[in-house]
């Protein structure tokens, strides 16, 4: 008998809506679109779909959110992973253009979720880039004069004594404020969606791996003890995909990071902490990211394991790092500890694209996956229906597998992690 996946000991799962559980699928089911995977891609591509009147099933192979979409750092950040001057230089200006152009909607769709759903997911507007070196600063400054470019203009630069009113940190020597950017409640985001997915009439199963696709018009998703068949299927598995589709396996590296919570904070020591409430990340290659829950727990991130291997220590790996930024919490009880995967590309830009005339994929977020996957719902949905010259602009993107093959790929990445750090320690 196959066991039932839950959601792993996070502060997301100790502190999540009310959510049912989903049965799993039997028998056969036919729709018109079948998404495989129940996190923030499969969920915005499926309310897409179904707020354009398609019948929608998800399957899921554990829980709603249980994967990436509900241990991550909560945080909103604006464009992709590589910025669009690093696809100007590596695809040309009109690439650049086309996709600088959706650069910041991902976070707007969110919002307008939120408020027309009324999803209780604790949003809060404001995230803030941290100067470590003035190196870093300068590379901020181009940031904005980017950005501003493209037609965003809620971004303001703050020197080290700005910087030290927003965070009571000395590392600092200064930073940039996005206010489009902002963080949430993970996991209670995912749940909502999933909610509103289902007032519109959508279905979803829990517990129904894909086992097998039989491509065909429909296309037939097979699990344990169902099928569904649809005349579109959208693969939204990311780093827990698995070898369902080696072909897309290949290009992407499932890595592994993780996160603390403290302790609840005073009141007092919360401001002083986060005066406003911003969610913050440092702008090394391996960065540090952090922000306060609803609660006044500090939430700290940090690190990367390459090949997503369990950390069995991770309060040892990331205390450090929070005593570093906050000398002031030295000795802070940790309550919870967690790891979470996210699906990794050579190129660090997301692959869209197509496998056959009805089968669509989303994968490789490279560690800008909230705001991105909710783009890229609206993306897989505007293609469905006919429209994909947006979809299109990512799709046209080459993206080439790792070097090494499943050998070699996860140490050669390592040792390029181990000189990019380097580098930050040393400050060029």
């Amino acid at each position: 008998m196959t066991t039932a996946l839950e959601y792993p000991a996070s502060y997301y799962a100790a502190s999540a809506n009310p959510a049912p559980k989903r049965p799993a699928l039997t028998g056969a089911v036919h729709c018109d679109v079948c998404v495989i995977g129940a996190g923030y891609t499969g969920l915005s591509t499926a309310l897409e779909m179904a707020e354009r009147g398609y019948r929608v099933v998800v399957l899921e192979a554990a829980r709603v959110g249980w994967g990436a979409s509900g241990r991550n750092g909560g945080q909103i950040v604006n464009s992709y992973s590589r910025d669009i001057d690093v696809i100007e230089r590596r695809h040309g200006k009109s690439a650049a253009a086309r996709i600088g152009a959706m650069a910041f909607e991902g976070g707007a769709i969110i919002r307008e979720r939120v408020e027309r759903y009324g999803i209780s997911c604790d949003l809060k507007a404001g995230n803030l880039f941290a100067a470590i070196t003035p190196k870093q600063m300068r590379e901020l400054e181009e940031r904005r004069a980017l950005w501003e470019s493209l037609g965003h203009r809620a971004l303001t630069l703050l020197d080290d004594r700005q910087m030290r009113g927003e965070v009571d940190s000395p590392r600092y020597v200064g930073g940039l404020l996005d206010g489009l950017g902002g963080h949430i409640h993970p996991l209670n985001l995912a749940l909502g969606e999933a909610a509103a997915l289902e007032s519109l009439g959508a279905t979803i199963f829990e517990q129904s791996a894909v086992e097998q696709i039989v491509y065909g018009e429909p296309v037939v998703l097979k699990t344990r003890a169902g099928q569904v068949s649809a005349s579109f299927v959208v693969v939204a598995g990311n780093a827990y995909l698995g070898q369902l589709i080696p072909a897309l396996a290949e290009k992407t590296l499932p890595c592994g990071t993780q996160m603390i919570a403290t302790e609840p904070l005073s009141e007092e020591a919360a401001g002083r902490l986060l005066p406003n409430g911003h969610c913050v990340e440092d702008c090394n290659f391996l960065l540090d990211y952090y922000r306060l829950s609803a609660d006044r727990r500090l939430l700290y991130g940090g690190g990367t394991v390459y090949g997503a291997r369990e950390s069995g220590e991770i309060e040892a790996q990331i205390r450090p790092k929070l005593e570093r930024t906050f000398p002031q919490l030295a000795g802070v009880r940790i309550d919870y500890g967690w790891t979470g995967n996210f699906s990794l590309t050579l190129s660090r830009l997301p692959q869209l694209g197509r496998i056959g005339p009805n089968v669509y994929f989303s994968q490789g977020c490279s560690g800008h996956g909230v705001s991105y996957t909710h783009l890229a719902g609206r993306l897989l949905a505007e293609t469905i229906q006919g429209q994909s010259e947006r979809f299109d602009a990512f799709a046209a993107l080459p993206h080439q597998p790792f070097p090494g093959g499943r050998l070699l790929r996860v140490p050669l990445l390592t040792l390029g992690a181990w000189y990019y750090g380097w580098r930050d320690r040393l400050g060029i």
